[in-house]
């Protein structure tokens, strides 16, 4: 099992080098399905047996002691979140293919896709906080240059806000690193929790407040989230779902797991703060747009307060309530930029005021959109509805009655721009563009089953 484990990070590595030097398009597209199908099988075995054996797996690369090693450790939570992360990467790398953006013709793309991959899983796995800020690094890096990979003005300017604000969480990261380590000598998860007890209170506060900071950067939470919704929607469809899907999940996984090991119910009343914070100014920026991908970027936003809330208020219903949270939101927010995608390729506009009437021309087009966006809303009874009237029972049995109640209105505004997304692109009348979404699904084929199986992955997790 531990070469599986390693396999699936180092899988996506090498077959990133081999796809820089074997230049041909279909080469490419090859060696990233191969590599990546190969990290799932990888890591699917890995977490049959976590859950079957409740085994723990740990790799220590290098020989180094446990306080020095750079460590890959394969619990139950870490290996759902890498196989649900290989799934939804393999999608979108079907799904980009049927997209043919000029992204992903040019010979950089397939490389950087499966280098991002190993960032991610990386990010999941990593047992040490030195791991960690090596794969916020590669994240970083590959990110990036997905962003502007097309090279159009926009992406540049939004490839360089992204650039310079995760610079800085690389920075507070480091730092943080660096400080943990001097206070106590090692950057082992496994051994920091007994060593960061020991330390002063102010000492303790003080670091945690820089990883804060530093994930709270990554995951877009108050007030470190405006460079989102201005960096996302200037990316390809593709590119903007992995992102919305997964790397802000990085950083609320990050958050989680050094927030519950590393520091358990310390500052909880400000992380709770931060959550409601971010929910209301996420909902806010979304019903105030209509272009489709700004309106999912902020809601993006919004929900990743949902799931700080939840870390906020501790306890073991509410990070079992926030980790079921996080999974559920992966395919879901994929689905809905994937479904943006196919609009945005059939009508040549992302707002929904160039398009009507989809619902008619395709109804099986419209449910693609309408189950994922019910279930972000949080409608019963599907994965969203469970999961936040789980945080929402946690919030009211600890008496967080003003998150609750921004909770709850958050949820509302969020059908509420839901539905207004349905009524303008899905239910208006055929005018003005009445050739756009007949035979969508057809025209569109790879690029709507991809769509299709992520929604469905939605519908499995609840």
């Amino acid at each position: 099992m531990t070469t599986l484990l390693s396999l699936v990070v180092l899988l996506p590595l090498i077959g990133a080098a081999t796809a820089l030097v074997f230049r041909p398009r279909p080469v490419q597209r090859t060696l990233s399905f191969v590599t990546l199908g190969t990290s799932l099988v990888a890591a699917t075995s890995v977490l049959v047996d976590a859950w079957s054996n409740d085994a723990m797996h740990v790799v220590r690369m290098g020989g180094w002691p446990g306080s020095f090693a750079i460590t890959f450790v394969a619990d139950r939570l870490a290996s759902v979140m890498v196989v649900i992360a290989l799934t939804v990467t393999l999608l979108v790398l079907v799904y980009s293919v049927g997209q043919k953006s000029a992204g992903e013709r040019s010979a950089f793309y397939h490389p950087v896709y499966m280098v991002m991959s190993a960032g991610i899983s990386q990010a999941f796995l990593a047992g040490d906080l030195f791991n960690l800020f090596v794969a916020f690094e590669i994240l970083l890096m590959a990110s990036y240059v997905l962003l502007t990979l097309e090279g159009s003005d926009a992406q540049i300017r939004a490839g360089t806000t992204y650039v310079v604000l995760n610079v800085i969480e690389s920075m507070v990261l480091v730092t943080a690193v660096g400080l943990i380590f001097a206070a106590t000598g090692t950057v082992s998860m496994a051994e920091l929790p007994a060593r960061l007890a020991a330390l002063p209170d102010g000492t303790r506060i003080g670091l945690q407040l820089l990883l804060l900071v530093a994930f709270g950067i990554k995951a877009a939470v108050f007030p470190l989230f405006f460079w989102l919704p201005d960096s996302y929607p200037t990316a390809p469809s593709s590119v903007s779902a992995v992102f919305a899907g997964l790397l802000t999940k990085v950083g609320v996984y990050c958050l989680i797991r050094t927030q519950t090991l590393l520091f358990p119910g310390e500052l909880n009343d400000l992380i709770v703060v931060v959550g409601a914070l971010t929910m209301a100014l996420g909902v806010l920026g979304a019903i105030s747009h209509t272009d489709m991908k700004r309106i999912l970027s902020f809601h993006i936003v919004s929900q990743i307060g949902y799931m700080v809330f939840g870390l906020g208020i501790g306890g073991t219903a509410a990070i079992a309530a926030t980790i079921f949270y996080l999974i559920h939101h992966i395919p879901v927010k994929t689905s809905l930029f994937l479904v943006e995608g196919i609009i945005e390729r059939d009508s040549g506009s992302s707002s929904f005021d160039a398009v009507s009437g989809l619902a008619r021309r395709s109804p099986a087009f419209a449910a693609m959109f309408l189950v994922p966006a019910l279930s972000l809303a949080g409608l019963p009874p599907l994965s969203g509805f469970l999961a936040k009237f789980a945080i929402v029972r946690a919030g009211v049995d600890s008496e967080q009655w003003v998150a609750v109640a921004v909770a709850l209105a958050v949820s509302l505004l969020t059908l509420v721009s839901m539905t207004k997304i349905w009524v303008g692109a899905f239910w208006g009348d055929v005018e003005p563009a009445a050739s756009v979404g007949v035979g969508i699904l057809r025209r569109h084929a790879l690029m709507s089953m991809a769509t299709a199986l992520v929604v469905v992955l939605s519908l499995a997790i609840a």
